[in-house]
């Protein structure tokens, strides 16, 4: 009498580290990279991307899903917000998906996060929003990426305030003072406003960096404790993503106080004349779909909707 072997089924389970090895970030990056081509946008923030790396960092986890000993998921749980539930990004494999391993990570950070968390679905995709209604998700917050055209680019003079002048970053010399404003003008914005030395070394480390296309604007005589008595008023870090030709409205920010007289359009003009004249062929940014005013000016600019970000929470 004979009988056919049977293949045991696949061992599918989840670790969760504090840190990553150099060899396992790499690996990580390549599966979500992977993801990216086959899906159009990266499943992971640039923030999620630049934590892999760089050893331990505060509140944040990383969920491995291995099947045998292959990696095909990931997710990163991020709990560094005092008031708001953690947030947290998730990725499977293409050529694993439809086995259930989403459906595993989602539950794997319920369970991490003591059932209190905010989840990321970049470009709003049917699989992921299925995937959050699976998991007793609501939706909370819409990101819009908004495009325009560089070739065209046809804006009036840009027109500081007085007593204002622009110029660009200093690594080493600005860090401090750069940091202090983005706080002030993002303090409603846990995410960015939350920044540290640390996360703008990380970017300044970036292949993408260029000080030349990071404008800070100036008041002459508007701080007490600055250079010369100069105060750091508002700022504009433009970014190019080389290998889309995509132009980025990165960060722009504008002080407390020094809000309504024009300061945030005069920025946002120079940073677009700046990514038209390296060639770029087309401009975008973020920005959250609620911030009507936002929306609206950059509207006026000649930018519109190209996507949507969505961003899933539990109810309690």
């Amino acid at each position: 009498m004979t009988s056919d072997a049977v293949s045991p089924a696949p061992l599918r389970r989840i670790e969760t580290r504090t840190e990553l090895s150099p060899d396992r970030a790499d690996e990580v990056l390549a599966l979500i990279a992977d993801a990216a081509r086959e899906d159009g946008q990266q499943a992971v923030s640039e923030q999620g991307r630049l934590q892999l790396r760089g050893g331990p960092r505060a509140g944040v986890r990383h969920l491995l899903l291995m099947v045998d000993d292959e990696l095909v998921g990931y997710a990163q749980l991020e709990d560094t917000d005092p008031v708001e539930a953690p947030a947290a990004e998730l990725v499977v494999r293409p050529a694993s998906r439809g086995r259930g391993h989403g459906r595993a990570l989602g539950t794997a950070l319920l369970a991490e996060s003591g059932k209190r968390v905010r989840v990321w679905a970049h470009g709003g995709h049917s699989a992921a929003r299925h995937l959050a209604q699976v998991l007793g998700l609501t939706l909370f917050r819409e990101l819009r990426q908004m495009r325009r055209s560089l070739s065209d680019l046809e804006l009036p003079d840009p027109v500081l305030p007085e007593g204002v002048a622009v110029r660009t970053f200093v690594p080493g010399q600005d860090d401090a003072a750069w940091l202090e404003v983005n706080a002030l003008a993002f303090a409603h914005h846990p995410e960015q406003g939350s920044l540290t030395q640390r996360d703008l070394d990380d970017r300044m480390a970036e292949p993408w960096f260029d000080p030349a296309g990071f404008f800070l604007a100036e008041r002459v005589g508007g701080g007490e404790g600055g250079e010369g008595g100069r105060e750091l008023v508002g700022f504009h870090w433009t970014k190019t993503h080389a290998e889309e030709q995509l132009g980025e409205v990165y960060v722009l920010g504008v002080r407390p106080g020094a809000q309504g007289g024009g300061l945030g359009k005069a920025l946002t003009t120079i940073g677009l004349r700046h990514l038209a004249a390296n060639g770029l062929p087309t401009a975008m940014l973020y920005v959250d779909a609620d911030n009507t005013a936002a929306v609206a000016v950059y509207e006026r600019l000649g930018f519109a909707t190209y996507e949507t970000d969505l961003m899933y929470r539990t109810e309690s």
